[in-house]
């Protein structure tokens, strides 16, 4: 139950360049250590092993950047989110930059289903003419392969640029679990001719949604 005397301050940061490479539990580790070097209040958890109260955005898979990422950071005074961002700015590495701070209600859902609807770009190593989708994607979960159909998941169509060499594309996280964009992106590329296909130069989430209101 969320402790209606602490403050939650939503952040929204970038996860980009090298630092793209990193595992959610990794981002989540230098996340923690830039809050401590900007001296914010933070919370800490009561219990056995008492720990920083941070709620994480829905993590992105290893070598997916993000434009618009977030996490909520329980604070036990309040602090003027300006003063917040600039503290946040100065003890964060550019790839992981801190882009904005606002205090959120304590009601408000949990930073990893406040926004389902994820927006992804993907560039090219090179132009396509056209952009096959497939029907299904085979993932592996706990040891066992599973079909994933793509329309329960892809909200709208893939859309290739007039250049050919980008494609975007939304993904709609379900209750049930959610189809990792690489996956898709890799699906798609593997239907064309193995001679003229490209690679993926970049993978980007570059909005999250909850249908009505785009972080």
């Amino acid at each position: 139950m969320a402790d209606p005397s602490l403050f939650r301050l939503r952040v929204v940061f970038r996860k980009a360049g090298r630092l793209a490479l990193l595992s959610h539990l990794e981002v989540a580790r230098a996340l923690e250590r830039a809050v401590r070097r900007a001296g914010l209040p933070f919370a800490v958890s009561q219990g056995f092993s008492p720990h920083m109260r941070i709620a994480f955005g829905a993590a992105l898979p290893v070598g997916v950047g993000g434009e618009r990422e977030f996490y909520d950071l329980f604070l036990t005074r309040y602090v003027a989110p300006a003063k917040c961002l600039e503290a946040l700015r100065a003890g964060s590495p550019d790839d992981l930059m801190a882009l904005e701070c606002a205090y959120v209600e304590h009601a408000a859902p949990a930073a990893s289903v406040a926004y389902p609807l994820s927006t992804y770009r993907v560039d090219l190593t090179a132009p396509v003419g056209e952009w096959p989708v497939p029907d299904a994607v085979t993932v592996v979960r706990k040891k066992k392969e599973k079909e994933l159909a793509v329309a329960e998941y892809l909200a709208g169509e893939m859309l290739l640029a007039d250049d050919g060499r980008s494609v975007m594309f939304a993904l709609e996280a379900k209750p049930t679990g959610s189809l990792r964009p690489d996956k898709l992106v890799d699906a798609c590329l593997a239907l064309m001719p193995e001679k003229s296909r490209p690679q993926r130069a970049a993978l980007t989430r570059i909005a999250q949604s909850d249908g009505t209101t785009t972080l």
